[in-house]
């Protein structure tokens, strides 16, 4: 088994992810595994909700809002 490091994680959160995998009884790598999965489901689920629920707007008010929003990227300091 390769050594794998993860950087930028403080003390203190390290020390709290190891007691939760002792709190349960496994090994570090299994709850990672395990957070990653949860992770996925989650987020997977959050797009899902996102993409498939009731339009804010209808199609010709956002027609509209594009439009504005191009003209206004056109206009003369909006971009320096």
């Amino acid at each position: 088994m390769a050594l794998k490091t993860i950087k930028g994680i403080n003390e203190e959160s390290w020390s709290e992810f190891k007691s939760i995998a002792a709190k349960d009884g496994i090994k570090m790598g299994k709850l990672f595994e395990q957070m990653l999965e949860e992770y996925k489901k989650k987020s997977d689920e959050a797009w899902k909700f996102i993409l498939s629920g009731k339009k804010i707007l209808s199609d010709s008010e956002a027609r509209d809002m594009k439009k504005i929003a191009e003209k206004s990227r056109r206009e003369y300091g909006f971009r320096t």
